[in-house]
């Protein structure tokens, strides 16, 4: 694109429409938000917003129509009838500009204008907006999804609770204010290895008979943490060193705070965009639009159908092809101490001792408790599972805190991931559910291969269920990041599928259900 060359973007994914321009840098922005009379967003009437004021908004930042080289539209995910009434716009305007159209996934505009505003290279993104929560991170041509909300979203999870008190539409800002005078009471926290779940907490946090400022101080603590323990098992998983926020609940303060408190724990470095670039705006959609064009990527009229359920990783990120973005960093295998994502774990010559720590972006009260339902959990279902014939650690002593057990001999199998290694994490897995028990953290990180056996770690998740559900969830978590982190998932997916088939006569019914897990619309 020469220097002069400008790129037209809109977004209009939900309630926001707005274009921008984009060269060397942002050269224009204008913005019209739907506002709901009452309760949430409408799609019909969000879409007849769009339509009503596209031209006063394309007009606003259209100038100059002769320097545009391309239009770049938010083709999804999101809203059917908003995402049409935008790409109707950009097609008529491709048309009469004569210039190519360019369609952006928004989830993908979020982390690359994030990338552009703060100068990071290669980070870990925790994406908090109303529709979306994922936690991404870019490996080999694409962003991988480590983890993300298994219903609603976090700003929809907000704005939820918010209209059940009459709270004016969004919620987020004024849940925030009201939690500065709150004091913290115990609410649901539900995360499942990698991904998070947000309904339980919103229902608890509407039936509560609290104080409302108190409801808000906890529903913040108890939902940002949860968004910050997945943040931080990413960063533990992929050996990065860089966080990124995005997203329109990024402006929240508490969140941004947690955030950064974690990675100074970690050694990470902890960046959020100016409030512009943070909740749907135009000119995420122009810049990206800008970098694809500027490779080639370039979207034929034909083929320029909406999507609304576009997923972050179906999107090939040509523009960073010659980045591998590296995932995992060594750690200590022979001896030493090693730090996951909430615990500090010592390897002696003889043994291991998990010290679970204290986590500053915590409300102190959760976090205590967490500390002690977790630990005591995982040496009673360590157990349990070895007794069920699943490889594990022996236990040799337990304090609130910390688990001293045997030291496993072996590599874990993030490192030596094969199909003949992931058949034995099946085989495992078999049996574990087989004696109803579900992982909840089932990440290559979690398992050590010795000796021909697959031995599974750190049950600081685990739980006792017999439902096909928790089971479908727990292998979720495990293609996941064998997706995330793999080249040759399919191989190894199946290999797992076979391993676990040899143990469990239900398999055939979990890998069922784990498949509906993964195509349930999480855009809604």
């Amino acid at each position: 694109m020469s220097h002069d060359g400008l790129v037209l973007g809109l977004e209009g994914t939900a309630w926001n429409l707005s274009a921008a321009l984009f060269g060397d840098d942002l050269v224009a922005l204008h913005s019209s938000p739907y506002v709901p009379p009452k309760g949430g967003i409408h799609p019909r009437e969000a879409a007849q917003h769009h339509a009503s004021v596209m031209k006063e908004v394309v007009s606003r930042v259209l100038t100059e129509p002769e320097r545009i080289k391309a239009v770049a539209f938010s083709q999804g995910p999101g809203l059917g009838p908003s995402l049409r009434t935008v790409a109707t716009a950009a097609r008529a305007l491709s048309i009469a500009l004569g210039v190519p159209l360019v369609g952006v996934n928004h989830c993908v505009a979020h982390v690359e204008i994030g990338r552009w505003a703060t100068g990071f290279r290669d980070p870990i993104v925790l994406y908090a907006s109303g529709a979306n929560t994922q936690v991404l991170g870019y490996l080999n041509g694409r962003y991988r999804i480590f983890g993300e909300t298994l219903d609603i979203g976090l700003g929809n999870a907000l704005d939820k609770f918010a209209r059940s008190h009459d709270l004016p539409h969004p919620g987020g800002p004024i849940i925030e204010k009201l939690a500065q005078k709150g004091s913290y009471i115990e609410l649901p926290y539900t995360v499942k290895g990698m991904d998070l779940a947000f309904s339980g907490l919103v229902s608890a946090a509407q039936e509560s008979s609290a104080a409302l400022e108190d409801v808000c101080f906890s529903l913040q603590e108890t939902a940002f943490a949860m968004c910050v323990e997945v943040t931080e098992r990413a960063l533990a998983h992929a050996g990065k060193d860089e966080v990124l926020l995005v997203g329109g609940v990024g402006a929240n303060r508490r969140l941004q705070e947690m955030l950064q408190v974690m990675c100074e724990e970690r050694g990470a470095a902890f960046a959020v965009p100016e409030r512009t670039f943070l909740g749907d705006n135009g000119a995420m959609i122009a810049y990206t639009g800008k970098v694809m064009l500027e490779h080639g990527v370039t979207l034929p009229l034909e083929k320029s159908q909406i999507r609304p359920g576009f997923r972050s990783d179906e999107v090939e990120v040509t523009w960073r092809e010659d980045e591998p973005g590296e995932i995992f960093a060594t750690g200590p295998h022979e001896g030493g101490t090693a730090r996951g994502a909430e615990a500090v774990v010592e390897i002696r010559e003889e043994d291991v001792v998990k010290r679970r720590v204290s986590k500053r972006y915590r409300s102190p009260a959760l976090d205590k408790r967490l500390i002690t339902e977790r630990t005591r959990a995982e040496a009673r279902l360590i157990a349990a599972a070895r007794r069920a014939g699943v490889p594990t650690p022996v236990i040799h002593d337990i304090t609130a805190d910390t688990i001293v057990m045997e030291r496993v001999e072996g590599d874990l199998l993030k490192y030596v991931a094969t199909p003949e290694t992931i058949r034995l994490a099946g085989e495992a897995v078999g049996r574990l559910h087989g004696a109803g028990i579900v992982h909840g953290d089932l990440t290559t990180s979690n398992m050590i291969v010795r000796n021909g056996q697959c031995v599974l770690i750190d049950f600081g998740l685990a739980s006792t269920s017999a439902e096909i559900e928790d089971r479908g969830v727990d292998i979720h978590v495990f293609f996941e990041t064998l997706e995330s982190t793999t080249e040759n998932f399919e191989e190894l997916k199946q290999a797992f599928i076979e391993g676990y088939a040899e143990t469990f006569e239900g398999a055939d019914e979990v890998i069922a259900r784990e498949h509906e897990v993964e195509l349930r619309g999480r855009y809604l």
